[in-house]
C-alpha cells in the first residue's frame, strides 16, 4: 500500500509563513504529478498547486507569488511554502499524487489532510 502523510500545518497570523510537507511512503516505483489542495468550511475542495515529474509547476490565481510548491524526489516528499498568508487561505490542505507502486501499478492517493487557520 501506499500512503500520504500531510504536516506543518497550524495557526498563523496574517503575514506569516508555513510550510507544509507531504511524505509518501510505501511500495513506491515513482511519484508522478502531485498536487496540493485545499478545503475552507463550506467550500468545494480547490487545486492550489502543482508539480508534475518533471518540476513543473502551476498555481491558482489566488496564491501566485505566495506560494511556492517543490519536491524532493530523493524522500518522496512535497513541499508547499506558503508566505504572506491570508485570512481566506484557512482551510484544510491535503495532499494528491498519482503514485505508480510496485505491485498495484498507478493508484491515486489522498492524504488526510492538515488544517492551515490563518488568524490575529
Amino acid at each position: 500500500q501506499v500512503q500520504l502523510v500531510e504536516s506543518g500545518g497550524g495557526l498563523v497570523q496574517p503575514g506569516g509563513s508555513l510550510r507544509l510537507s507531504c511524505a509518501a511512503s510505501g511500495s513506491i516505483l515513482r511519484i508522478n504529478d502531485v498536487g496540493w489542495y485545499r478545503q475552507a468550511p463550506g467550500k468545494e475542495r480547490e487545486l492550489v498547486a502543482g508539480i508534475t515529474s518533471g518540476g513543473s509547476t502551476n498555481y491558482a490565481d489566488s496564491v501566485k507569488g505566495r506560494f511556492t510548491i517543490s519536491r524532493d524526489n530523493a524522500k518522496n516528499t512535497v513541499y508547499l511554502q506558503m508566505n504572506s498568508l491570508k485570512p481566506e487561505d484557512t482551510a484544510v490542505y491535503y495532499c494528491n499524487a498519482e503514485v505508480v507502486n510496485r505491485y498495484l501499478g498507478r493508484m491515486d492517493v489522498w492524504g488526510k489532510g492538515t488544517l492551515v487557520t490563518v488568524s490575529s
